[in-house]
């Protein structure tokens, strides 16, 4: 795929190589990295992006190199480097290179690398989702505050069940056995006029997107329940569907074996984040 790649003051669209055994990143898995987006030359809320960078790095004992500015001001570079028809996933990261004993990360040794490349958004099709057996941890057992490397493989496990399933994508619960999100973006339903999703409780990322759907919907007017969610609830939900940076709204169109349509307040989200993202100005 094409793609720009910024490591240690220069440019590249060649994959720079970082890491090598001996690093803790590779050995230890000490990574952070945040996804943000650009589509056609928006970039929405990248700056929250950005700022979830660094709040991710501290969260992992690293000692960010980067501000939240400069790591938009580089982001901003690498899209407009794209060109402005481009469908661009954003990804900086830091990493740690060195270890203080066996297992423990030194924060001096935080690097950063910044890589953007054609991804285009999925189309508005739907996807298919089963409940899966494996659940997202609690705080004291992993670093659930930050959008860690770490914490994916689970979620890998999780897809690779769904697929087993014939479906594209698992819902996650948490230690509680209360619905968490999906494996790889957060979830939301409808039941009898209600927009209902998952509380936050720190077993999975309050996605930036999330927040900014939950807000438009505020502003439309619509009420949106944050609570505890039985896994039952979704096998008699009226629809469901996702946020998510990668693919932003999309529908939930067979769950567990149940088609179900794609609703009203689903296509009112992907309306209402589409219309907020194309009135802000562009970056290319």
């Amino acid at each position: 795929m094409a793609g720009v790649f910024y490591y240690d003051g220069t440019w590249s669209t060649e994959e720079p190589k970082v890491i090598g055994p001996m690093d803790h990143a590779f050995w230890l898995g000490s990574v952070i990295f945040d996804g943000a987006r650009a589509i056609r030359g928006w970039a929405p809320d990248l700056e929250r992006h950005a700022a979830r960078c660094v709040a991710s790095a501290k969260s992992m004992l690293m000692k960010p190199t980067k501000t939240p500015d400069e790591i938009e001001a580089l982001c901003r570079e690498g899209i407009r480097r794209m060109g402005p028809d481009a469908e661009l996933y954003v990804r900086p990261m830091f990493f740690i290179r060195k270890g203080l004993g066996a297992a423990r990360p030194d924060p001096d040794s935080t690097d950063f690398i910044l890589s953007i490349y054609d991804s285009p958004i999925p189309q508005w099709a739907g996807f298919s989702a089963v409940m899966a057996p494996f659940r997202r941890p609690a705080p004291d057992m992993a670093p659930t505050d930050a959008k860690a490397s770490c914490l994916y493989p689970n979620g890998a496990r999780a897809s690779h069940y769904a697929a087993a399933q014939g479906a594209d994508n698992a819902v996650m619960c948490d230690a509680l056995g209360h619905v968490a999100e999906f494996a790889s973006a957060n979830l939301w339903f409808a039941k009898d006029g209600q927009v209902i999703t998952p509380a936050v409780n720190h077993t999975f990322l309050n996605g930036i997107t999330r927040q900014r759907v939950m807000r438009l919907f505020q502003d439309a007017g619509v009420s949106v329940q944050e609570r505890a969610v039985k896994p039952a609830e979704l096998d008699a939900a009226d629809e469901i569907f996702s946020t998510g940076n990668y693919a932003k709204v999309q529908p939930c169109t067979r769950y567990n074996g149940r088609d179900m349509q794609i609703g009203r307040f689903t296509t009112q989200a992907r309306d209402l984040y589409w219309r907020w993202m194309e009135s802000a100005p562009k970056v290319v």
